[in-house]
């Protein structure tokens, strides 16, 4: 066997598999099966920023309704108490149960688009049990009444707000739709955060022409959109100070050795779960192991980053975003 032990946001995992967040990951059952089936993590299913929100504002409605309580204390509420049909309750269940059950690291995920009212939690997520926090961050640049400095702001802002509560590990998952892509991943690495997961997945609007309405268009990736992640990790991986994780694309066993190759330290998966099973993680792990053996790979590190930009003798193909070379003379 072997050696697939890696190290990720200073997390020791048996495998550098790691179950993506997503409604796979939302229960104990499933929890369980992905660390049977070789998962070195789990990241929860994301509590969305304003679920916390609410029901902060709900707790602090009730506590103003009591003469003898200062709305001010709201901070040291304990949120195991009283709420327990909450989902922020629910979440905080969740995290201590998997602790409790599980031996790999389980990373709760918060989706957020400020860093307002809400930063106090991922301190509850810590005492909980929590081996880190993954913050799922995404502001959409389409507000014209706001510059690129002031989105920019935000994610710093949200890190900032984060790592003064907690002492876990934090990681961001963030898109590309940065004008300065390479320069930001710098720059949010040297904040102090432990990883960058590249890149997440969202709601994509699609058009029904029959219907005239909007719909969603595919929730589930494609095999073919890994390319960008790994364009992207290969790149930066010898820039920034702090690990990478790929995700988004990682559809089988090749898939997510070339992330390795390109320099991630870890590869989360959801869609390969959803198409193939939970218990798709082994075969996943198997091909990695065959591929390492025929190789002649002891262990991860003798083969991570090895053709990131600046390993390979032609960095510039990672660059090279026309289609010159390949679509000359194609019919």
């Amino acid at each position: 066997m072997k050696d697939l032990h890696v190290n990720y946001m200073g997390l020791d995992l048996n495998s550098p598999l790691i179950a993506a967040s997503s409604g796979l990951t939302d229960n104990i059952d499933n929890l369980i099966r992905f660390e049977k089936f070789g998962v070195g993590a789990v990241v929860l299913k994301s509590l969305f920023e304003e679920e916390i929100r609410i029901e902060k504002d709900s707790i602090h409605a009730s506590m103003k309704s009591n003469s003898f309580v200062y709305p001010e204390t709201i901070e040291f509420y304990d949120y195991n108490q009283d709420y327990d049909n909450e989902s922020t309750h629910q979440y905080l269940e969740l995290v201590k149960e998997a602790k409790k059950k599980l031996s790999i690291p389980v990373i709760p995920s918060i989706n957020c688009v400020t860093s307002e009212q809400w930063t106090f939690f991922p301190r509850e997520l810590e005492l909980a049990g929590a081996d880190g926090i993954e913050l799922n961050i995404f502001i959409m640049p389409s507000d014209l009444n706001r510059t690129r400095e002031e989105n920019e702001k935000i994610y710093f802002e949200i890190i900032e707000e984060v790592k003064k509560q907690v002492k876990i590990p934090v990681a961001i998952k963030i898109s590309f739709y940065f004008s300065d892509l390479a320069i930001m991943l710098k720059r949010f690495s040297e904040t102090g955060i432990k990883g960058i997961v590249l890149f997440n997945r969202f709601y994509s609007p699609d058009i029904d022409i029959d219907t005239l309405e909007i719909t969603s268009a595919n929730v589930l990736s494609n095999p073919w959109d890994f390319t960008n992640s790994l364009r992207w990790i290969a790149i930066i991986r010898d820039h920034i100070s702090c690990d990478i994780a790929a995700s988004t694309g990682v559809h089988d066993g090749p898939s997510m050795v070339k992330m390795l190759l390109a320099g991630a330290k870890a590869v989360q998966a959801a869609t390969a779960f959803y198409k193939n099973g939970i218990d798709y993680a082994s075969e996943m792990l198997r091909f990695l192991q065959t591929w390492m053996n025929k190789k002649g790979y002891k262990k991860i590190d003798d083969f991570h980053g090895i053709l990131s930009q600046h390993a390979v003798s032609n960095p510039a193909a990672f660059q090279r975003v026309q289609f010159m070379k390949y679509f000359r003379g194609h019919h």
